[in-house]
């Protein structure tokens, strides 16, 4: 992407999807983290509310924590002992 530029590529909704769902996946192998940042000139578009639907519906499973950065930030502050 050029940065110095108005211009910015597009990336069809399936492609936004299954950058996502490549992370999650590489994340839940790897035992790690996956934090989902939603850019507005990404996501904010009708037509790609079901990336939304569809990745929680992939990441749903009894090992996964779906988490606000709230939430996590309290967990870690209670483990932490403060």
């Amino acid at each position: 992407m050029n940065r110095t530029s108005a211009l910015r590529p597009y990336t069809p909704p399936e492609g936004v999807f299954d950058i996502f769902r490549r992370e999650f996946e590489g994340a839940y192998d790897e035992g790690g983290l996956f934090l989902l940042t939603m850019h507005p000139h990404i996501i904010g578009y009708r037509s790609r509310i079901w990336i939304l639907e569809a990745l929680l519906e992939l990441v749903s499973r009894p090992d996964v924590w779906i988490a606000t950065h709230a939430e996590i930030a309290a967990f870690v502050k209670a483990e932490a002992g403060l």
